[in-house]
């Protein structure tokens, strides 16, 4: 009986697990944190064995196979001494794929991956397909393929559950853009970070299909030095193909296999440039998959976006809230903050993976009239945007900052919480930030 031990008791944990006992292994989950008592339920219920806050060495080293949570980095003391050992330290996702038949669809980049897979996902299910959703969102992969029986799998892909594969091949993959982002992971380096997200087409043959954003000037210079042999669909709202997604005269253009599909970009639910990308991301996969035109179309006109990106909380006495708590990166807050048409009061802050603020410089000179710091260390913000802005103040907590917010505000202004950070210092997590946002907001 193979031994297969996992790091990380949280969603991706328990669903390898159950999917692992399944398959006939000899399954053991060890979590150096504590594990949620809905997970623990869980695994008592498939007598699966299972610590927390703490790992056994003696009950780990002697696996066949290791699945190690996302979140857990490669430096950790367990997995150096795994991989010393020569034993394989794999991604839920690697995992899971050998024990299922359906398709995958495979969604990475640094922002707008969310959006871009909850539509994929919405254009597959409206036309009729028997799909699942999973990856960094829902229900696990793994606990998917024990359970239900899917034809396609829509998945959402973190450049760490990507570092974790080895013969993972989607049918259909996406990048939809790279940008600076867990830089702290990857040795600070770009390119480390950059060669993460393009493994999600390393093992692809030449009838699968690769869609990318052409106007991406990361995915345009990995080009220039790498191949893939995936059949690519380019995306872009400045440039035009034979073959792929643009838009042209306010019109989203999609050609494929001499198939063509247009729609006025003013119909699409959706707003802003860069969700204008999300679109022609996931309606090429739609159009990949077949699905029917006016399918599509429908689809694309009754999307309601995903929760805690760019999200409208309230208006109150003129004001409009907006919840952009997804923005855990600089990258994300530039798409918000171009997307804003009035002057706006920005919250900002929290666990700074290694931001560089001066790209967003002349957008802040532009839309930005105060800043609100909210995080335990707000040096880095502060020395950037003093000068930028006429007030700053600092907060420690959501309730203030949205009362700070209010006092600041003027008839026709906006408040925009879009932190460009991760969340970990105050809050569990970017969802939860988001949500007590909007119960401060809601409170006023």
């Amino acid at each position: 009986m193979k031994r297969l031990v996992i790091l990380g008791g949280g969603e991706s944990g328990v669903g390898t697990a159950i999917l692992g006992k399944k398959q006939g292994y000899d399954v053991f989950v060890s979590d150096f944190g504590e594990i949620k008592d809905n997970y623990r339920e869980v695994l008592k219920q498939y007598e699966i064995k299972w610590e927390d806050e703490t790992h056994t060495e003696n009950l780990i080293l002697n696996a066949d196979v290791v699945m190690k949570s996302p979140g857990i980095p490669e430096k950790a003391p367990i997995v150096k001494k795994l991989l010393e050992k020569g034993i394989p330290v794999i991604s839920e996702i690697e995992f899971t794929v050998q024990f299922t038949n359906a398709k995958t669809i495979g969604i990475t980049g640094s922002n707008g991956k969310t959006t871009t897979t909850m539509l994929a996902y919405h254009l597959l299910k409206q036309g009729g397909l028997n799909v699942g959703l999973g990856g960094n969102i829902g229900k696990s992969f793994a606990w998917q393929v024990a359970e239900e029986n899917y034809d396609c799998y829509v998945l959402e892909l973190s450049s760490f559950q990507l570092d974790g594969i080895v013969k993972y091949r989607p049918d259909i993959a996406i990048i939809t853009n790279i940008s600076p982002d867990h830089l702290d992971r990857y040795e600070y380096k770009y390119e480390n970070y950059i060669a993460s997200k393009f493994r999600i087409t390393m093992n692809q043959t030449e009838n699968d299909y690769l869609i990318y954003d052409a106007d991406d000037e990361a995915i345009e210079e990995w080009f220039k030095t790498n191949k893939t042999k995936a059949k690519l669909v380019p995306f872009s709202l400045t440039k035009t193909f034979e073959n792929g997604a643009f838009i042209k005269n306010d019109t989203m253009d999609i050609i494929i296999n001499n198939e063509e599909f247009e729609m006025k970009t003013g119909e699409v639910s959706l707003e802003g440039k860069h969700n204008m990308k999300n679109a022609m991301a996931a309606t090429s996969v739609a159009a990949l998959m077949k699905i029917r035109k006016e399918t599509i179309r429908e689809s694309l006109s009754n999307f309601q976006g995903v929760e805690h990106r760019l999200e409208k909380v309230l208006k109150i006495h003129n004001v409009q809230y907006i919840n952009d708590s997804k923005a855990t990166n600089v990258n994300a807050t530039f798409f918000a903050l171009d997307s804003m048409t009035v002057p706006t009061v920005w919250i900002v802050g929290g666990v700074d993976k290694g931001n560089d603020y001066s790209e967003i410089m002349s957008l802040v000179r532009e839309k930005v009239k105060a800043i609100i710091c909210l995080g335990v260390d707000n040096k880095k913000i502060i020395d950037a945007f003093g000068n930028v802005v006429d007030m700053m103040v600092e907060v420690d907590n959501m309730r203030d900052a949205v009362v700070t917010a209010m006092h600041i505000a003027e008839k026709g202004d906006a408040v925009l919480l879009s932190p460009a950070c991760a969340s970990f210092d105050l809050f569990q997590n970017y969802e939860d930030r988001g949500n007590q946002f909007k119960a401060a907001v809601k409170n006023l």
